[in-house]
């Protein structure tokens, strides 16, 4: 009996699965459960279930990296493999080479995934729109340059509006690399700052046509902008991702090149009513001054001046007369008080009272003698009478 190790079990049984054809190549179906992404290798470790079994599967990086979509648990999907054995585990696993969902297509999945992305990021709200320029003297406009409609826009823009200079970009609009020459155009647009307003888009076609538009690095540079942008892609009933983040989103590229620029014709019409109505104004206003001035003209003041003079003359010789009274009637008042006060005053004058027989006497040293003590016997005192001074001996002193 022939002893075999673990190792050379699980190498034996792995030759016999992969040396199998029909599971060198199978296709399975089933739903995604136990999904790890481990993002610094970039492999994809699941398992695959129905409702009676299990498998474990894993997608490494070169074929994940080539996914469309992102897978999730409780996805169902169709994926090509090959069966084996993971002999360091002893694990019966399959290697998937290729996944689809299993319904609906992946790229609608994309589609759903990238968009409710980002608008969690906030990258669709109405507040970060930027409003497009009234009167954009530059459009610029990436797309193809064939097809019909990169003619349709410059149709449109030389119509409405031929004062705004186009600044056309060309680039790829499907397959492989699409999107890196829209997001690059979008780039060198904004640092060389060569419009005032952007359209960006194609024409009509496929989901898969349009895919370059549902791209994260379209929708990123789109967001990134500082121009404002308008979404063109496809018909009227066509939405990418681009239409949701763009500042504003056009039906077609004709709408488009509509809404980037007026009207010339309309501006041109508003131009002459704005004109006729400055016209109407300024002959308005100029027949009410003209009435104005006649209204002036016709008044006294300037017809017979004289009249005015001869009336502020006459207010003039009124004003002197009163202020003439005023001032002979305070002079009046300012005399009687003057009367009165001096009449007591000298009332009290001491002359007066010298009048009535008083008489005032000094001391020999000069002061005012009101008291005996001031002077003595042999003393000459003066005496001040109404009309003179005597000068007199004190022969005696009578204490009162």
């Amino acid at each position: 009996m022939k002893v075999v190790t673990v190792g050379q079990l699980n190498r034996y049984v792995r030759m016999i699965l992969e040396r199998d054809e029909k599971l060198a190549e199978i296709y399975i179906s089933g739903e995604i459960s136990n999904f790890t992404h481990h993002y610094q290798s970039g492999h994809m470790y699941m398992s695959l279930k129905d409702e009676n079994a299990v498998v474990k599967a894993v997608m490494f990086r070169g074929h994940a990296s080539k996914l469309l979509f992102k897978p999730e648990n409780g996805m169902k999907v169709i994926v090509k493999a090959r069966v084996s054995l993971y002999e360091a585990g002893g694990t019966f696993q399959i290697y998937i080479e290729e996944m689809q969902p299993d319904g609906v297509g992946a790229l609608q999945i994309a589609f759903e995934q990238l968009k409710k992305k980002l608008s969690a990021e906030g990258l669709f709200d109405d507040s970060r729109k930027k409003p497009l320029p009234p009167y954009p003297m530059r459009v610029g406009v990436i797309t193809s340059p064939t097809g019909a409609a990169v003619r349709d826009i410059f149709n449109v823009l030389g119509r409405r509006f031929p004062l705004a200079r186009v600044v056309f970009c060309p680039v790829l609009v499907q397959g492989e690399g699409a999107a890196a020459s829209v997001a690059s155009a979008i780039e060198r647009f904004n640092t060389m700052g060569a419009a005032d307003v952007l359209i960006v888009g194609r024409g009509g076609g496929s989901i898969e046509d349009l895919w370059a538009f549902n791209e994260e690095e379209v929708a990123r540079a789109v967001a990134a902008s500082a121009i404002p942008i308008i979404s063109a892609v496809g018909h009227e009933t066509d939405f990418t991702i681009c239409d949701f983040v763009a500042d504003l989103r056009a039906p077609t590229p004709s709408a488009a090149a509509e809404l980037a620029v007026p009207d010339q014709h309309r501006l041109m019409a508003a131009v002459d009513t704005a004109r006729g109505r400055l016209l109407n104004g300024c002959r308005a206003r100029i027949e009410a001054c003209a009435r104005d001035l006649q209204l002036i003209k016709n008044k006294r003041c300037l017809s017979a001046p004289q009249y005015y003079t001869e009336e502020q003359a006459m207010r003039l010789d009124m004003i002197t007369r009163r202020f003439a009274s005023a001032a002979k009637q305070s002079l009046g008042v300012a005399d009687r008080r003057l009367a009165a006060t001096a009449s007591k005053l000298d009332a009290l004058s001491p002359l007066k009272v010298l009048g009535r027989g008083y008489a005032i006497g000094y001391a020999a040293d000069g002061q005012v003698l009101d008291s005996v003590t001031r002077t003595q016997v042999g003393d000459t005192v003066r005496l001040r009478v109404t009309d003179g001074t005597l000068h007199c001996s004190v022969n005696t002193i009578e204490e009162a």
